[in-house]
């Protein structure tokens, strides 16, 4: 068999080439991966999302249907963004909106809600937000629709945006001993369920 002698300049190219090739490929395969987690990601959120719908319909159903034509929930709405606080001239907080009234059928099912998330946390004590998004995320709330809001006398807070088409139900859920405090509000459309300002709450009980 014969060897073949490449000038050196001509094997540094060839191995270059191959290095080259080389890196070609890994940065396909590292695209390939991240396009795979992505796509693994939308949907499982996609997932999330189809599992809390199908549990909102489950909560509306028996719930009466509304009979107005809905002109008074615009009209709150459009009420609340007139009457939003202005922040005080040393305030960084962003401009908070009343809460609108719900309608009948939205705090029907609202009690639906509160009931099934007051005993899942019945018993139990939730020390961090942490556990808390777990807890709600276990019940069939996506996490894209938890969201954290500062601690009430050093417990987490975290506000569920449950609206649904045209709906303005949102719940916010504070840790107390024991268990959870829930409460149901509308939040207007187009807002933010964290920039709806609340009546602040007496303190939780400690026994």
């Amino acid at each position: 068999m014969r060897s073949i002698f490449l000038p050196q300049p001509l094997l540094a190219a060839a191995l270059g080439g191959v290095v080259v090739l080389v890196g070609f490929g890994a940065q396909n395969a590292t695209a390939d991966q991240t396009s795979m987690v992505s796509t693994v990601a939308a949907t499982s959120d996609d997932a999330a999302e189809a599992r809390f719908l199908e549990l909102a319909s489950l909560l509306s159903q028996n719930c009466a249907p509304d009979v107005s034509d809905g002109s008074a929930a615009v009209v709150s709405a459009a009420e609340a963004d007139a009457t939003a606080a202005e922040p005080t001239p040393d305030s960084t907080q962003p401009i908070r909106v009343d809460p609108v009234p719900l309608t009948a059928s939205e705090t029907c099912a609202a009690q639906k809600h509160q009931l099934r998330v007051s005993r899942a946390f019945s018993g139990k004590d939730t020390a961090t937000y942490g556990e808390m998004l777990d807890k709600l995320t276990s019940l069939r709330y996506p996490a894209a629709r938890i969201h954290r809001m500062p601690d009430f006398s050093g417990e987490p807070v975290a506000r569920i945006d449950v609206r649904v088409g045209a709906g303005l139900l949102a719940l916010e859920v504070t840790d107390i001993n024991h268990g959870v405090m829930v409460e149901a509000f509308g939040a207007p459309e187009g807002v933010s369920v964290t920039e709806v300002r609340l009546e602040r709450r007496v303190d939780p009980p400690t026994s």
